[in-house]
């Protein structure tokens, strides 16, 4: 199925009227926002992710009733819905609240995400930010850019390749089981800077604009990771999982690293993850 500029307007309005009508009011508003733990004390969910869902996925079951829609909040209750996106004829992959912590937690880094996928392909990918405004569209083949509010797009560029102590970086590691964690939380020493933002909206759009040099997921949850991948690889990088292999939708294992370039992705899994 090929994309109109409609379709993606419509996605956008979409993802800009959840941020506008469902999350914003509830960003440090403790009352509205009712926090609840899923799994842990790290692992929550809210009531700006589950009203945003709810909406975004009735939006779009009304303009594609034959499609396949995996929403995060949705995946707990129907798992196969993840390994059906690696032949689904068109697909809509959904992150309400990505970086719900930081949401409850009351700081502004978090996003909402949104990717298309068709015959197991990542065609389009939106990602939002709610306090910011700011929108990053990738559409396969045609790049990356990054709406900011009254401005025109900006075409998005991964930075240029540099050596390992020069790069700022960010990388997964509370996600990673012992002894990965201990091993590349020591690696990431040898780099000039790193960061933990929690929240893959941010961190997709940080190394796909150039202010991250890379970022590497022990988890691959398509939610995490679609939209973001497409933007970084048409924003002219390169991302693979630890393996080498391409990232594709239905995957959930693995790991993964995005680089400004295969050399550099390489260096990243042999100094930092320690793979050889």
């Amino acid at each position: 199925m090929i994309f109109s500029d409609n379709d993606i307007e419509f996605l956008g309005d979409c993802l800009r009227h959840v941020a506008e009508e469902e999350i914003m009011p509830r960003f440090r508003n403790a009352a509205a926002a009712n926090v609840s733990e899923k799994t842990s004390s790290v692992d929550l969910v809210t009531q700006a992710d589950l009203r945003s869902e709810a909406y975004l996925t009735a939006a779009i079951r009304e303009r594609f009733p034959s499609a396949l829609i995996v929403g995060e909040e949705a995946y707990e209750a129907d798992r196969s819905v993840v390994p059906a996106l690696a032949d689904a004829d068109l697909a809509f992959v959904i992150d309400p609240v990505d970086g719900t912590f930081n949401f409850a937690a009351g700081m502004p880094v978090f996003g909402t995400i949104l990717a298309v996928t068709v015959k197991g392909e990542t065609v389009a990918g939106i990602i939002h930010d709610p306090v910011l405004g700011d929108t990053v569209v990738s559409l396969k083949g045609a790049g990356a850019f990054q709406q900011k509010r009254n401005c025109e797009p900006v075409r998005l560029k991964v930075a240029e390749p540099l050596e390992l102590s020069r790069m700022i970086g960010a990388m997964a590691c509370s996600h990673m089981e012992e002894p990965d964690r201990s091993r590349v939380a020591a690696n990431m020493a040898k780099v000039k800077m790193t960061f933990a933002f929690n929240c893959s909206a941010y961190e997709y759009w940080m190394v796909s604009s150039g202010k991250l040099h890379f970022i590497g997921h022990p988890k691959l949850m398509p939610w995490d990771h679609l939209a973001g991948v497409l933007t970084h690889q048409e924003a002219g990088g390169h991302t693979a999982k630890f393996d080498g292999t391409p990232y594709r939708p239905g995957e959930i294992s693995g790991g993964i690293i995005s680089a400004p370039d295969k050399e550099s992705w390489q260096m990243i899994r042999n100094e930092i993850v320690g793979y050889r």
